[in-house]
């Protein structure tokens, strides 16, 4: 699987983040869609990896996806910045995987004691 991150995105997710460590993923999230096949890819920022994510390289940073979800992309994809419509897209050659793609940042704090507390 290959992502492109573009230069427009690079800024916007630098300036979203600021300076926090974490892990950029993709998730595909079937929550409220109806079953497992129907779902809407998100772009998070999470204090954390699971075991059942694997990393795949960009230009930019390793982008992190659930290793079971990983059909539903695309082989070529590139996330792109959207001025005009202030957010995020992923797009692949064949398909519009999502044009209005939001930025997740996770609440690190909050994760944190979901875990211990979980």
């Amino acid at each position: 699987m290959e992502i492109t991150i573009t230069d427009q995105a690079v800024l916007k997710i630098e300036e979203k983040i600021k300076g926090k460590k974490g892990f950029l993923k993709l998730k595909y999230n079937t929550d409220g869609c109806g079953c497992a096949v129907n779902g809407v890819v998100e772009l998070w920022f999470t204090p954390e990896t699971e075991d059942n994510e694997i990393a795949i390289e960009t230009n930019k940073w390793n982008l992190y996806i659930e290793k079971a979800k990983a059909v539903f992309y695309d082989e070529k994809m590139k996330i792109d910045f959207s001025n005009e419509a202030n957010c995020f897209r992923l797009i692949s050659p064949q398909q519009i995987l999502n044009g209005r793609m939001s930025l997740f940042i996770m609440n690190f704090q909050y994760e944190r004691l979901n875990r211990l507390n979980g």
